[in-house]
């Protein structure tokens, strides 16, 4: 007999906690990326990093304000939509690497390997966006007058 157990979310004070610390953190990589040191402190990028910078920076202010909001309220479907969107934006910024591919890598090797890790971290945010989707829409079979 298989039975199906009932995950529950960690408590509220947990969650905030956790969205808080997103906030920081992106607040954060927002900084480095683009006051000190900035992004061009960074061997390995090309110039061609400003083609994807605005997208970047998109995907991180977005994160900051999706968190923001969660600290505030955070029921299930809500957040599921709110990171779909926030997942998209990561799947557009991912998308824009691999076109313009701002990275100085002499080696085919590592090329190929930096490519792939794109092609896998793309697949993943796609299955990401298909499961908030299901979520967000109330598909997944969970009642949603359960609580929180």
């Amino acid at each position: 007999m298989i039975t199906k157990s009932a995950r529950r979310r960690p408590s509220r004070a947990a969650r905030s906690f956790g969205y808080t610390i997103a906030v920081v953190l992106n607040a954060i990589l927002l900084h480095l990326v683009n006051v000190n040191p900035g992004w061009d402190a960074v061997p390995v990028l090309t110039e061609d990093t400003s083609q994807v910078l605005l997208l970047v920076n998109v995907s991180l202010v977005a994160g900051i304000v999706a968190n923001v909001v969660y600290v505030l309220y955070d029921p299930p479907r809500f957040k599921a939509l709110g990171d779909l969107v926030t997942t998209s934006i990561s799947l557009a910024v991912l998308l824009r690497i691999w076109v313009v591919f701002p990275f100085a890598i002499d080696a085919r090797e590592w090329t190929l390997l930096a490519r792939t890790v794109l092609v896998v971290a793309m697949v993943g945010t796609a299955v990401a966006m298909l499961v908030q989707a299901v979520t967000a829409t109330g598909l997944t079979g969970r009642s949603a007058s359960r609580p929180a």
